[in-house]
């Protein structure tokens, strides 16, 4: 029997039994369905968070203050302060591999128009902030390198904070007052949406840095300073350059900790996209449980078969079938059940990641189903079928043929 008439023959035996060929497959169906899903799932996690991670910046490195310790107590980043106006223009004149420098400081602040007050995130910035932290003006503009010099009273708000002072009303050309002090509205941000912990990247008020500093809030130290590096292979070396600079700038000896902690987008990146490896693998591991336990109901129903087909093998071997040929039949058997049922695993796990993504879409939840998941779901189901249908095989093909004629 060639290969042909062993699949022709499998296939006439889930016809002549459609009920329990389709219970049988069914272990394999769901199994299928749910490693698809699943790592569709983990995937729509990955792209989402990478997503989030691109917001803040691109080739971003981030400073920040060091950490102030108190006997065996470290306190959190920024605790010291150490980064100063000048250490961010000294980066962007004398760190070749930095293309742009964005320092700010924020605070919380209550912002007010005529009766309405709502408060928010005040963040000092200089004009280059909206192309290193990936911000768009979507009404007005954003101010200027001049702004910035002579500490003007003007603000860039974002859409959730126009929306609780102004409502449907253009905020651009308004007066909005923060700490007592009139600012002149002059752009929106467009819709950006969370980029990751608990802060509401549409619900801030943007101010000249120098402005925040010296009429606000009465600074003397920056929060933070984004560089952004002239390319994503260059993001090294400009972490190295800067720190060299600042180690010089804040006269760190040699050996000696340093008074700042510069944070790489690279290194945010590499480690987000292993925590959602992990989880992609956790998900997939947990699902592939159901092709296995799918596997083990395919042997069942072939140990059931070989039973029920006994005196049919006895009868093929007694007219010339060898051992091999019966050992063939059931293990294409098996093969062409598991396949049958992972092709129709695959087209429910399409389509129940095309649900989940739709229902999910909503709320920035989306599902992404990748050719290679299919191919090794698929590819996954195939084994299973040759694996626990080997035995079943392997029982049919050693029967004895005499014995097997006499088995009624």
């Amino acid at each position: 029997m060639n290969l042909r008439e062993s699949i022709s023959v499998a296939f006439e035996g889930l016809a002549a039994n459609k009920m329990r060929a389709a219970l049988t497959m069914l272990g394999v169906i769901i199994g299928v369905a749910a490693v698809i899903a699943m790592l569709a799932i983990g995937q729509g996690a990955r792209e989402r968070m990478m997503a989030q991670i691109q917001q803040m910046g691109t080739n971003l490195l981030m400073v920040f203050s060091g950490q102030t310790r108190r006997g065996a107590v470290m306190g959190g980043f920024g605790s010291m302060e150490s980064l100063t106006l000048d250490d961010a223009e000294a980066i962007a004149e004398k760190c070749p591999s930095v293309a742009k420098v964005a320092p700010e400081t924020r605070n919380g602040a209550q912002v007010k128009y005529k009766n309405r007050n709502t408060s928010t995130n005040i963040i000092g910035v200089t004009a280059d902030y909206p192309d290193v932290r990936n911000y768009r003006v979507q009404n007005g503009r954003f101010f200027t390198e001049r702004d910035v010099r002579s500490s003007r009273k003007v603000a860039v708000i974002g859409p959730t904070t126009a929306a609780n002072l102004f409502g449907e009303v253009s905020p651009v050309g308004k007066t909005i007052t923060i700490k007592g002090i009139r600012f002149e509205v002059v752009g929106v941000t467009a819709v950006k949406g969370a980029t990751g912990g608990f802060m509401d990247s549409d619900d801030q008020v943007f101010i000249p840095i120098s402005t925040a500093m010296r009429r606000v809030f009465g600074l003397q130290y920056v929060r933070m300073i984004g560089a952004q590096a002239k390319s994503l292979e260059l993001m090294d070396r400009a972490n190295n350059e800067i720190t060299d600079l600042l180690r010089k700038r804040h006269h760190i000896a040699e050996g000696a900790d340093d008074d700042f902690v510069i944070r790489n987008q690279a290194e945010i990146i590499e480690m987000a996209g292993e925590t959602a490896r992990i989880f992609t693998i956790l998900l997939a591991g947990i699902a592939s449980v159901s092709l296995l336990v799918g596997g083990i109901g395919i042997m069942n129903i072939m140990l059931v078969s070989v039973t029920e087909r006994t005196r049919e093998i006895g009868i093929r071997m007694a007219v010339g079938a060898r051992r091999r040929d019966i050992q063939w039949q059931f293990l294409v058997e098996a093969l062409v059940m598991s396949l049958t049922g992972g092709l129709i695993g695959v087209l429910v796990g399409v389509a129940e990641s095309w649900i989940i993504g739709k229902i999910g879409g909503n709320s920035g939840w989306n599902t992404s189903v990748s050719a290679g998941s299919v191919i090794l779901s698929f590819c996954f189901a195939a084994v299973v079928g040759v694996f626990f249908g080997f035995y079943p095989a392997r029982t049919a093909s050693s029967l004895d043929p005499i014995e097997a004629l006499r088995y009624e």
